[in-house]
């Protein structure tokens, strides 16, 4: 049978189903009544010893002695019959039947047996209460009740009995009873009477224990049986069976048992009132209790153990009291019939349901049926108990979750609707039937349901759905192709989010082999040598040509007959006008050949022929031919040329520099051509004598509208001929000079070049003449090196030579002695005149100086040949020196000069320049004594120089001997003879703080670089410094390289100036103290310096954080209160920290300080003292109190310890010894050694007890003098209140001192401080002497002490309470001066951070010293006051001087500028005298002009006359004949030579030079150049007169200034409030040198005024001198002269004008800075007043400062001394034995 479920009870609120109201368990447990559980059971109820079972046997029983029969017979073979069988005694005749011959039948054991035992077998659980027997014989001595609840598989112990339990069962507890549960052995039920009727009864449940809850699970458990054993262990005997073994004596001993009552009722758990039998057993049996419960609470089991059928919702539990735990109906909701019980499903509900139903119905499921199966869901529209409330679902299983699975119902919470749908990741609609957007393929095997569309989503149309839902093919944007869209069309690329998805490739048309690109990186394929993506670039080391890139010099053609090459030199400044070297003259009729094989590209080309017209008109013919090396194949790119093609002609205009054939040239790849260029015809109107031109180069363009990317009629090449058209891009290679290339132009050449040459071309730069390898991307020039030209740097330039890895070097032709600037290319070598010599034709020949005009060199017959410039004479001999070797060499003396009759001889110093004992410079012979005086060189002395100066040391008088400087260490001073031994090198004087053999190191007591005079007094702090390494406070030792002084312990820095850090308390003296602060109530284990105060935390105070904060006192790690003081009688807000007692002002006393003390009157706080009186009377009655309380202390002492209690020893002794003679008293037989040694005793006793009485009378004496010195020391303690109040009053003081301190100099303070600190020990020092000499008495006596130490504990309080109150404004006052802050005032005096030490700081700051030990304070970059006011003061002073020095210059300047105007008055005379003379010249040929034209007139109109006779005609062409030039053509060749020249040598103008074309224009500009002097010197003039009145304004500012200065002296004490402007010093600085620069500035423009007016005079005059050799080339020159000349004339006028501008703005710049510098020189003399003033208020304020520092020094002594001799008394009266 299946044992009960655990009880479980349920939660508040839950759920239960009632039982049927008809029976009685309605309203809780309901129990079967109890009755005898053996009723009816007699067959399960057995016994292990029977008597008579098997035979009869007899038994006889204990009686008393009149009973007749003894001995009976036991049968128990048949049954228990009242008539017929009497003597049978089974088992069941204990079961009570309430007949009467109840007393008659019994059960019965066999004899002797001691081990038997007594079972009932119930057939299901019961309720057992209690057991009785009844025993016909004795009781057993021992037995023990057992119970199984398990049918007999487990048994367990109720309860033991036995006579003797300790015996019988050992260690099983003997009671008390303290639970129903416990196992005890019980004795009470074993004695051996009564002899018979004795009675055994247990009960489970004990009265005696009260049960909190019968119905709990150990209580039910307790009364559950299904089995019952009684074992009987043990006989009563009379012990004659220990005797007697005989069989007779067994027979009375056994087990007899009358009734055997087991109480108890059918086991239902509360469930039922009343049971029924169970299957096959009888229910007709009166007082049976049945074993079946009639359960209720839908419940069912044999005991009710289980629920019934689907009342399964909540766990079985036994019912409880009033709580029937009934079974609850299992919720199905009306689709189950069955249900189980599952504890995690009602332990996961909360324990409110458990119920599952089983087997479902109507496609529903779940634990109570509330959910519709897979593929079914809720109808919303139905209950949920409808039969139809589930709906099949109608989705697509191929794209539906689970094969079709919808939504089983509804939930908002979770988006679940009823019958939807629940679609696979990639499928969209109401059934789940189509794929989404992007998605392809609805399969039932893709867990997806469709297949991701494979689109790039770069390629891919954004509107719409990616790709087709069935077939997957995507939607690509424009430009894309491809399944997935992922590809770009051809010729496109860079797949991106991009509207039309590619880019086209755009490669480039020239650079890229065709317009297809890599669709990743969009790289399209390039030709040779491009790169870029688009091959729009050329790689390095390449480049792409320009359109005239195929250029051929005409100077490397084949020269026809009378061609020269003209070489031109570059101009620095002038623009090249030709390609290549130079040009090529060509005369009339002459040819040029050009050899042409580079033809990169078989096409069209323009053929430009650069050049140089000469003469005036137009060249009217070139023809050019092409000549081919044969005839040209009609399959040939040029096939179509036929011969008339190669013959072009053309013009040469003379206003252009270039012209292009009319008709382009074809020509092949390949193919060498040579083309020829014949100029034909000058002109056919004029006859003009030897006509040539300059030719410099002819090029070939390639012809655009030949080539593929122009015309190959697409869109794109059809916009390349409009660029290249509409920006003009044909023209850019036409010019020489060019302008910067349009963008455009430069990508459509570039391309052009690409395709021409099949890619870019090398630089190939010429790794001598060029910088670098790579050339300009664009037309390949290479970085020349100087004076390099061609493209590829591969030649000199015109006028250089020595083409090498350096480039070329000018020839540097000289103009006078060469007849050309051009030299070889190779040497260099100058074409020379005639009479010039060198490379540069400048030098004379040898032997001779001054070329030009060379003369013989000057040099006494000591010298070949001497310097070509200066006649300096070279390698004089004979021991001469000098530019004509007129005077001796060094080391000699005499007289050189040729014809003096003397020579150089030897200076005697001592010995000659060669004898390796000569030590002077040079000597030279007194004219008056003829003695040789020799100049000594350093280090010697002496007039033979033979001995060492002072500062050296040798010996200079024996073979070899040397003066070497003597080793000091520059420590010596070189004048003092003294300073070093002259023979040994020892040093003797060092200087500079020096000392040792050398002067090597610094002296003791000063540290630094000897070597370097750098040795600095030892700066060492006095107080953290080892007293044994300083001699006075100023004078210590420190380290003689560092300067680290020997601190103290604890102490740190370089002067031993601070603590280490965590520590404090420096002016100790002995090192600095660790700070202590608590780590758990401190912010950083860190203190102050000098008063130890920690920095706490929030909460705690104290100096060490170990205290409540401020104004609060107690235990911080228990509590902190706040101090409750009276503000107006206290002397500060803190009180004390252990108590809380304030501390309280004189005169006024109570916890809180708000009461009147002692010996004052008053009413608080008005508290007054009390007369005179009051002290002596107060003092008698504290003395009688005292001596009260200390007799009063005695008698308590007394009564704790008796009156002996000082005694107790000697007592005791005594009382041992008295005990030892009574015991010699009491001894019975007394000797005569007893009697002796007892008299001994005796004696001992008298003796000792003489001594103490002596001792008593001494004591008593002692006490007199204690009392004597007890009225001193309250004499004593009265002078000590007296002068802790003078104390009081003098810490006031000391605070308004410290008030007073903490405003001036903290430094100066802390010295003195310090200094009175030393004074202090020293006084404290002589107290303690003085103290410990003072008689006393006290250590004699320790009753005195006691009396004292009373004494002193009055007087304690009141003087702790004021002593904490100073201590407390001391603290306060120290403090106060904590927060003064040395760093800012150091920071703003002398330039630094305060807190650097002084060794580091570069500006110093308080307390730091110099090497001399001088204060050191400011210094070079140093932003201080002290570093600003002397830099303001030397800024000052050099303003002064500069503008002194400025108005040097500038008068100087004015004098210069007067006579620049003086000669350029002159130069504007001479400059108007050619001009007017070119103007008369003018007229003149225009007169001459208009002459002959009339003349010509005239003869043309005679000869046409009719009239006119042949001799007439004749007459007059004889007289035409006659008329000839003025000149031959070698004379006019000749004048245009000279000509030329002159205007050469003005290639310093350079308004002259720019327009110099041909010799026609050098006239027109000479005259020009004239106007422009006049005008020019009429500008310097007028620069001039501004300049000279700017000079009045700056000599009138400079008296100004003068005058700003003295009143800025006189006003120098208003300016307190100007010192924090001293920052303005920088921008006056700055405004000071842009002044002196903007003098400089208007001194080089004068400079160059000057230049340019004596330039202008130079022109002027060589313009006069020209002008008159100008008049036959005036009428050509008259246009020109109209209207160019007016333009430069303009021009000239404008330059002048600005000049006069910038001059005016010079003037106003130099009035702005004289302001400023007025303005400077008044701040600056304001602020050295200021900085007198302050410097004196700083030396007040520290005289004034010491003054209080001595003052507090004697306080503190004073107050110090007082503290010690308190303490020396303490420490006194403490040690007292």
């Amino acid at each position: 049978m299946r044992q009960g479920t655990p009880w479980i009870g349920f939660l508040p609120g839950s759920l239960t189903q009632e039982p049927d109201q008809a029976h009685g368990c309605t309203h809780g447990s309901c129990y079967p009544a109890t009755g005898d559980l053996l009723v009816g059971r007699e067959k399960n109820l057995k016994a292990s010893s029977t008597c008579g079972l098997r035979r009869k046997e007899p038994y006889c029983i204990v009686s008393h002695l009149q009973d007749e029969k003894k001995c009976f017979q036991c049968d128990s073979r048949r049954p228990y019959d009242p008539v017929y069988n009497t003597i049978s005694h089974r088992i069941e005749n204990v079961i009570t039947t309430f007949k009467p011959h109840r007393k008659k039948s019994w059960w019965q054991s066999e004899n002797g047996e001691s081990e038997v035992t007594i079972q009932l077998d119930l057939e299901a659980e019961f309720h057992f209460t209690h057991l009785i027997m009844t025993f016909k014989t004795f009781r057993p001595a021992a037995m023990l009740i057992e119970r199984s609840a398990d049918f007999g598989r487990s048994w367990q112990v109720y309860r033991y009995f036995a006579y003797n339990c300790a015996t019988v069962f050992p260690g099983v507890s003997q009671g008390p009873l303290r639970k129903v549960d416990d196992v005890i052995c019980e004795s009470r039920y074993s004695d051996i009477e009564p002899s018979t009727e004795g009675e055994v009864i247990y009960r489970v449940l004990d009265p005696a224990i009260r049960i909190e809850d019968p119905y709990s699970p150990s209580i039910q458990n307790q009364l559950k049986i299904t089995n019952l054993r009684v074992n009987f262990t043990k006989l009563h005997t009379l012990g004659d069976n220990l005797l007697d073994s005989r069989v007779e004596i067994k027979e009375k001993y056994y087990y007899a048992l009358y009734e055997l009552v087991v109480r108890g009722n059918c086991f239902c758990y509360g469930h039922a009132s009343e049971c029924a039998p169970i299957e096959g057993i009888r229910d007709d049996i009166e007082g049976m209790v049945h074993g079946r419960c009639v359960c209720k609470h839908h419940t069912k089991g044999l005991n009710c153990e289980q629920c019934d059928d689907f009342y399964n919702d909540i766990p079985w539990r036994p019912a409880k009291g009033k709580n029937t735990n009934a079974c609850r109906k299992c919720n199905c909701n009306g689709h189950a019939n069955q249900c189980h019980f599952d504890m995690a499903v009602y332990l996961a509900s909360g324990k409110v349901s458990g119920g599952v139903c089983d087997n479902c119905l109507h496609n529903t499921m779940g634990r109570n049926c509330e959910m519709c199966k897979p593929f079914y869901y809720q109808d919303p529209g139905r209950d949920i108990r409808d039969p139809a409330v589930c709906v099949p679902c109608n989705c697509d299983p191929d794209g539906s979750l689970n094969g079709g699975v919808c939504d089983a119902h509804d939930n908002p919470a979770l988006g679940m609707i009823a019958g939807q749908c629940r679609c696979k990741n990639h499928v969209e609609g109401p059934r789940c039937d189509k794929c989404k957007s992007g998605f392809f393929g609805l399969s039932a095997s893709n867990p997806y349901g469709c297949q991701v569309c494979q689109c790039d989503p770069r390629g891919t149309v954004s509107e719409g759905p990616q790709c087709d839902p069935v077939s997957g093919d995507c939607f690509c944007k424009r430009l894309v192709t491809g399944r997935r869209c992922s590809q770009c069309l051809p010729e496109h690329w860079a797949l991106s989010h991009d509207l039309s998805g590619c880019r086209e490739c755009d490669c480039d048309v020239g650079g890229a082999t065709d317009n297809h690109c890599s669709m990743e990186t969009g790289q399209c394929r390039c030709r040779s040598h491009m790169m870029g993506r688009q091959c729009n670039q050329v790689e390095s080391g390449f480049f792409f040509m320009t359109l005239d890139h195929y250029t051929y010099e005409a100077e490397l053609s084949k020269l026809g007959q009378g061609c020269t090459v003209e070489e031109r030199e570059i101009q620095v400044g002038l623009p090249v006008t030709w390609t290549g070297t130079g040009l090529v003259r060509v005369p009339e009729g002459s040819t040029l050949e050009f050899f042409i094989s580079n033809i990169p590209y078989s096409m069209e080309y323009d053929l430009l022929i650069r050049y140089e017209p000469q003469l005036p008109l137009d060249w009217e013919e070139v023809r050019v031919t092409v000549l081919r090396p044969g005839s040209i194949p009609t399959s040939s790119p040029c096939g179509n040329t036929i011969p008339a093609d190669d013959i072009l002609s053309v013009s040469l205009p003379t206003a252009a520099r270039f012209v292009m054939l009319p008709q382009p040239i074809c020509l092949e790849r390949g193919v060498s051509y040579t083309l020829r260029l014949e100029l034909s015809r000058y002109s056919g109107r004029r006859n003009v004598p030897n006509p040539s031109i300059l030719v410099d180069s002819i090029s070939l363009l390639p012809r655009y509208n030949s080539m593929e990317m122009f015309i190959a009629g697409d869109p794109a090449s059809i916009a390349r001929k409009q660029s290249f058209e509409r920006y003009r891009c044909h023209e850019t290679g036409k010019a020489v000079s060019r302008p910067q290339l349009s963008d455009v132009c430069a990508k459509l050449i570039s391309s052009m070049s690409a395709i021409i040459n099949d890619g870019a071309l090398a630089c190939h730069c010429d790794p001598q003449g060029s910088v670098s390898s790579e050339c300009n991307p664009r037309g390949g020039q290479c970085q020349c090196k100087p004076n390099v030209i061609g493209r590829r740097c591969d030649q000199c330039a015109p006028g250089t030579y020595g083409f090498g890895p350096a480039g070329c070097k000018p020839c540097g032709c000289s103009t006078e002695g060469s007849r050309s600037r051009f030299c070889e290319r190779h040497t260099g070598q100058c074409p020379c005149r005639p009479g010039a010599f060198g490379l540069r034709c400048d030098g004379c020949q040898h032997g001779h100086w001054g070329f030009p005009s060379c003369r013989p060199c000057q040099c006494n017959g000591h010298a070949e040949e001497c310097e070509q410039s200066s006649g300096r004479c070279i390698n004089c001999r004979d021991n001469t020196a000098g530019d004509k070797c007129e005077r001796c060499a060094s080391g000699y003396y005499g007289n050189p000069v040729l014809g003096s009759g003397s020579h150089c001889r030897p200076c005697p110093c001592p010995d000659g320049p060669s004898s390796g004992r000569h030590f002077a410079a040079s000597c030279y012979q007194d004219n008056q004594n003829r003695q040789v005086v020799c100049n000594c060189n350093q280090g010697y002395t002496g007039s033979r120089c033979d001995e060492c100066a002072p500062g050296y040391y040798g010996n200079p008088s024996q073979p070899g001997g040397r003066c070497q400087p003597c080793q000091c260490s520059n420590n010596i001073d070189l004048t003092d003879p003294e300073s070093c031994d002259r023979r040994t090198g020892e040093c003797r004087k060092c200087l500079y703080n020096t000392e040792g053999p050398d002067c090597g190191v610094c002296k003791i007591g000063y540290y630094g670089d000897a070597k370097r005079r750098n040795c600095r007094k030892c700066t060492c702090n006095f107080l953290g410094t080892e007293r044994s390494q300083c001699s006075s406070r100023d004078d210590c030792v420190c380290n003689r390289s560092t300067g680290q002084c020997h601190c103290l312990p604890n102490i740190s820095g370089q002067t031993c100036d601070h603590c280490s850090p965590n520590h404090w308390n420096m002016p100790s003296g002995r090192g600095c103290e660790t700070c202590g602060c608590d780590p758990n109530n401190a912010m950083s284990p860190s203190c102050n310096e000098f008063t130890g105060q920690c920095q706490c935390r929030d909460g705690f105070g104290g100096k060490t954080c170990q205290d409540c904060q401020e104004n609060y006192w107690g235990d911080p790690k228990v509590q902190c209160r706040a101090c409750d003081c009276n503000r107006l009688g206290i002397e500060t807000s803190q009180c004390n920290r252990l108590t809380g007692h304030c501390v309280c002002q004189q005169g006024v006393s109570g916890v809180r300080c708000d009461q009147c003390a002692r010996g004052f009157s008053g009413h608080f706080p008005d508290c007054q003292p009390c007369h005179q009186c009051f002290g002596d009377w107060d003092r008698v009655v504290q003395d009688l109190a005292a001596r009260t309380k200390a007799l009063t202390a005695r008698a308590r002492e007394i009564q704790l310890t008796g009156l002996t209690g000082a005694y107790e020893k000697s007592f005791r002794e005594l009382e041992e010894k008295l005990a030892q003679v009574q015991g010699i008293v009491n001894a019975r037989n007394i000797t005569a050694e007893a009697v002796t040694s007892l008299m001994a005793f005796i004696e001992d006793l008298r003796a000792r007890i003489s001594e103490t009485t002596d001792i008593l009378n001494r004591l008593e004496g002692d006490l007199t003098d204690v009392q004597d010195g007890n009225y001193k020391a309250s004499n004593q303690l009265s002078a000590l209140e007296r002068e802790a109040r003078e104390l009081n009053l003098t810490s006031d003081q000391l605070s308004h001192q410290l008030d007073i301190l903490k405003n001036s100099n903290f430094l100066g303070a802390y010295d003195s401080i310090r200094g009175s600190y030393n004074k202090s020990r020293d006084a404290e020092r002589r107290a303690k002497q003085a103290t410990t000499d003072v008689p006393s008495t006290v250590t004699q006596s320790a009753d005195t002490r006691r009396r004292t130490e009373r004494l002193m504990a009055q007087k304690k309080d009141d003087f702790n309470r004021k002593n904490a109150a100073n201590k407390r404004a001391l603290e306060d006052l120290s403090a106060k001066a904590r927060t003064l802050d040395m760093k800012k005032i150091n920071e703003k005096v002398c330039g630094t951070p305060g807190d650097l030490p002084c060794d580091e700081s570069p500006c110093g700051g308080a307390g730091c010293r110099d090497d001399d030990g001088n204060r050191h304070c400011g210094g070079l970059n140093c932003n201080g006051a002290v570093a600003t006011a002397d830099n303001a003061l030397e800024r000052a002073k050099h303003a002064e001087k500069e503008l002194d020095k400025a108005m040097s210059e500038v008068e100087e300047l004015f004098r210069k500028v007067a006579d620049a105007k003086a000669k350029a008055e002159k130069a504007k005379g001479k400059a108007q005298a050619a001009l007017d003379k070119a103007n008369n010249t003018k007229t003149k040929v225009e007169r001459s002009n208009n002459d002959l034209r009339d003349l010509i007139k005239q003869i043309r109109d005679f000869l046409m006359q009719e009239g006119a006779d042949p001799d007439s005609i004749e007459k007059v062409a004889s007289r035409v004949l006659e008329l000839s030039i003025p000149a031959s053509p070698q004379q006019i060749r000749h004048l245009a030579d000279e000509i030329k020249d002159k205007v050469n040598s003005l290639s310093n103008v350079d308004a002259i030079l720019e327009q110099t074309h041909d010799d026609v224009r050098k006239a027109e500009q000479l005259l020009q150049d004239a106007k422009k002097a006049r005008n020019r010197a009429e500008g310097v003039k007028t620069v001039a007169e501004t300049v000279r009145r700017a000079l009045d304004d700056a000599r009138k500012a400079q008296t100004v200034a003068e005058k700003a200065i003295q009143r800025a002296k006189n006003d120098i004490g208003q300016t307190e409030n100007r010192l924090a402007q001293v920052t303005s010093r920088e921008r006056s600085e700055k405004d000071l040198n842009n002044a002196v620069e903007l003098l400089g500035n208007l001194g080089r423009q004068i400079e160059a005024l000057k230049t340019k007016h004596a330039n202008n005079s130079l022109v002027a005059s060589r313009a006069e001198e020209t002008a008159t050799m100008a008049r036959d080339k005036a009428n050509e020159a008259k246009q020109i002269l109209d209207g160019e000349l007016m333009d430069k004339y303009r021009t000239a006028q404008d330059l002048v004008a600005r000049k006069a501008k910038t001059v005016q703005d010079a003037k106003r710049r130099a009035e702005r800075l004289r302001d400023e510098a007025k303005q400077l020189l008044q701040d600056a003399q304001k602020k050295l007043q200021r900085l007198a003033e302050l410097e004196k208020n700083y030396e007040n304020n520290q005289k004034m400062l010491e003054g209080k520092a001595r003052q507090l020094d004697g306080l503190e002594d004073k107050m110090k001394a007082i503290l010690n001799d308190i303490n020396k008394q303490i420490q006194i009266y403490n040690t007292c034995q």
